[in-house]
């Protein structure tokens, strides 16, 4: 990877372990052939690719927390369907 790449990538993403994260699924991405989002030099590396989209300002992420990152997520609880069994159903199975 390229050090100017990766310092003008770490300017628009600040957090260093989502950066890694964007690079490398966007790696993956572009190893199944996906197309790039910007123009590149050719024998670049898809690492390098993925660092100057995200530097270009292509690709962003969405956070699931506050806006600094700090707050914590608001747990949704899903309830587990209940499952009425009938007396006759079962004697049906066992019999069976």
């Amino acid at each position: 990877m390229k050090p100017d790449l990766v310092k003008a990538a770490s300017e628009i993403i600040t957090n260093q372990h989502i950066l890694v994260n964007m690079v490398s699924r966007r790696v993956r991405q572009l190893a199944l052939g996906h197309r790039p989002l910007v123009e590149y030099a050719p024998g670049l590396g898809a690492a390098d690719i993925a660092l100057s989209e995200i530097a270009n300002g292509k690709l962003t992420f969405e956070s699931t927390f506050g806006q600094n990152g700090n707050a914590e997520p608001v747990p949704r609880v899903v309830q587990f369907p209940s499952v009425a069994v009938s007396k006759k159903a079962v004697a049906k199975k066992k019999a069976a």
